[in-house]
């Protein structure tokens, strides 16, 4: 599985809790540092950082793809609408959550969401 890591760095604990809530083997991790300036339309600069995407819009469409979104929101909804239109279908997300009320902040995997799957049950609500 390939991880596209739109977030902070994963650390290795990290990577195997993916594993283990997705019981595939993280095969590659691509970190895409997402700093935006707000004074510069978001459309402009979701292109610049995936001018040099490492992945072909064929591998995004037959690869076992996971996400992990950026946090600010208006980002992750122009990122998702980016993969959305490569790839033909949602991808899947994780879900990060701290971990109690650690200091320093430790994060941890969650869940990993199939938003795809939640697109085609919320379609079901329109009929």
């Amino acid at each position: 599985m390939i991880v596209l890591n739109f977030a902070y760095p994963l650390t290795e604990s990290q990577l195997l809790q993916i594993e283990a809530l997705t019981s595939q083997t993280v095969e590659k991790t691509w970190d895409f540092p997402v700093s935006f300036d707000v004074n510069v339309p978001f459309s402009q600069q979701m292109e610049a950082l995936l001018a040099d995407f490492p992945l072909s819009v064929q591998e995004l469409q037959s690869l076992p793809i996971l996400v992990v979104l950026p946090s600010f929101n208006v980002i992750s909804a122009l990122l998702l609408a980016e993969l959305h239109g490569r790839m033909g279908y949602f991808p899947a997300v994780v879900r990060m959550r701290q971990v109690g009320d650690s200091v320093p902040k430790v994060f941890e995997a969650a869940e990993i969401i199939d938003l795809q799957a939640v697109r085609n049950a919320a379609r079901e609500m329109r009929f």
